[in-house]
């Protein structure tokens, strides 16, 4: 039997080294800044604290209507390509079939998009925006609207369609172009085999940085939440000295699912997620104001679309007040620094979709879940607080991590359903880390879809260390720093990776169009050759 020497069309994509297989340009550059970040922040000890409040502040108050002029940009971009012919361009070619179901690909997508965050931020955020609102006065029905509609704003269409982008440039890149799984590939229609020299291999380090300070500030915020449940539950310390031992507990089981892989480990976790989330909403949909649950989530969404140009061009300029700051420029410089992190793992999720499919399906589909999400667990916090049932906001100032826990007390069986949060933290914070190891193991190893096992747990090792150093730098505000520092210069490589991709996609579309008309031709002169044969076995007779 003759054997098939066909090349795989992703075989540039495996690895083929059993312990490290990386790009001495990425990883060292890469390893060598995080060390060093890790090694002065643990020196400089709570000074810190100053200095990332200092760096925040100067960053949000300079570059604000940056984040915001940018974000905007990008959802543009992606919805401007969802409509137009370059939709209709499939990843991964003509014939490409997804690896993935529809169900498995949406459990991925939220799992990784905005698993710890949402969790986080669902009662507090909505319930802090009511008490302190933008604009007005708090603790009113006004505010209520005002602080729903503002939560749609950075859990909503925005933050999604930052992810779209990278995502399908480095999807179509890798997949059609048959490039590096980098972001520096993104880049090959502007700069073209300088990708694989020092200035795509800057851009590798950039993506590599970036995406690590993104994925510990979920991290962070996860294992805040964790403590805070367990001292709720079993009256644990909520200090930094349990949260970073639970960092290291996690990480390790996190490095479990890492060695699986992302067709066992990171897609059973997703799955596994997506049903306790699952039941988690029901549950609340239930027990809580369903009727003001359900109410609250129409007129939420009408009150984002209502005000969707308004709330997303703000940029409380004639206010003069601080508080976009600490709120929207945080999130658009964590979702941009989190973008290289989901944008390559949806990448590697998507092959066989067309690009129309991928953008609706990423901005579409877990924006309404979220919102849903959101309603239900803030819109019941809400509720609670305009008719004086109990004082979440209090819980809430005291400490935002508890804001969950408190709002379950409020319901039937708060003992089972804050157990079922802590387990739903602690899932998605593996899944979190499992998926960003993966990730950044790929971006460190030349692209590479599958490097070795070492070097992912390697990876998953960092991420839990870094999320750790920064809790002991500074909390919240240290792991909003960290985001903000890297999202600034990765929001200009996005907007010049939009550009690239435009030219990218005229490029695949004039490809297309070839191929058909010669498809065409070749049919046209099929069709003449019949007639012709008619007509002469027409004579014979």
């Amino acid at each position: 039997m003759e054997k098939n020497n066909t090349p795989d069309p992703e075989d540039h994509l495996i690895s083929k080294k059993r312990y490290f297989d990386v790009d001495h340009r990425v990883f060292w550059p890469s390893a060598v800044i995080i060390i060093i970040f890790i090694a002065v922040t643990l020196i400089i000890g709570p000074p810190m604290h100053e200095i990332f409040a200092s760096i925040q502040d100067n960053i949000s108050h300079n570059a604000g209507w940056f984040f915001v002029l940018a974000v905007n940009f990008f959802l543009i971009f992606v919805l401007v390509m969802a409509s137009t012919r370059y939709g209709n361009i499939r990843l991964g070619g003509r014939t490409a079939k997804p690896e993935f179901n529809t169900g498995a690909w949406f459990a991925m997508l939220f799992s990784a998009g905005m698993g710890i965050g949402i969790l986080f931020w669902s009662v507090g955020e909505p319930i802090l925006h009511y008490v302190t609102p933008p604009f007005g006065s708090g603790s009113s029905a006004g505010s209520a609207e005002v602080a729903m509609r503002t939560t749609f704003l950075h859990w909503g269409l925005h933050a999604w369609g930052i992810y779209a982008l990278v995502g399908m440039a480095l999807a179509f890149f890798t997949f059609n172009k048959k490039l590096p799984l980098t972001i520096s590939s993104v880049f090959f229609p502007l700069i073209g085999n300088r990708i694989h020299g020092g200035l795509g291999k800057s851009i590798n380090v950039l993506a590599v940085v970036a995406t690590l300070f993104g994925l510990a500030t979920s991290l962070g915020l996860g294992v805040q939440q964790v403590s805070a449940g367990l001292n709720h539950l079993l009256g644990l310390p909520d200090n930094v000295s349990t949260q970073v031992m639970l960092i290291g507990g996690i990480t390790l089981a996190a490095t479990g699912s890492v060695v699986a892989g992302l067709s066992h480990g990171v897609k059973r976790l997703s799955q596994l997620n997506i049903i306790i989330g699952s039941f988690f909403l029901l549950f609340m949909l239930i027990v809580g104001p369903t009727l003001f649950i359900f109410g609250s989530f129409v007129q939420n969404i009408g009150g984002y679309l209502d005000n969707f140009f308004a709330l997303s061009f703000w940029t409380e300029t004639y206010l003069q007040s601080d508080w976009q700051k600490g709120w929207t420029v945080f999130y658009w410089a964590w979702w941009i620094s989190w973008s290289p992190f989901v944008g390559m793992f949806i990448a590697r999720i998507s092959r066989g979709r067309t690009l129309r499919e991928f953008i609706l399906g990423v901005l579409i589909v877990p924006t309404i879940i979220t919102f849903l999400w959101l309603s239900a667990f803030g819109g019941s916090a809400i509720y609670l607080e305009l008719n004086a049932i109990a004082d979440i906001s209090g819980a809430v100032s005291e400490n935002v991590a508890t804001s969950l826990y408190r709002l379950l007390e409020q319901f039937p069986l708060s003992s089972v359903t804050s157990i079922v949060g802590v387990v739903l933290v602690t899932s998605f914070f593996v899944t979190s880390s499992d998926s960003g190891s993966l990730v950044i193991d790929s971006l460190t190893a030349g692209g590479k879809l599958d490097a070795p096992v070492a070097q992912r747990v390697f990876w998953a090792i960092t991420e839990g260390a870094v999320a750790a150093v920064l809790l002991i730098g500074g909390g919240l505000g240290a792991l909003q720093t960290a985001s903000i520092i890297t999202g600034l210069p990765f929001a200009l490589v996005l907007i010049i990776m939009a550009y690239s991709l435009l030219k990218g996609l005229r490029e695949e579309h004039f490809k297309i169009m070839r191929y058909e008309l010669k498809k065409e031709r070749k049919s046209y002169q099929e069709i003449i050759g019949e007639m012709v044969r008619k007509r002469e076995k027409k004579e014979k007779r």
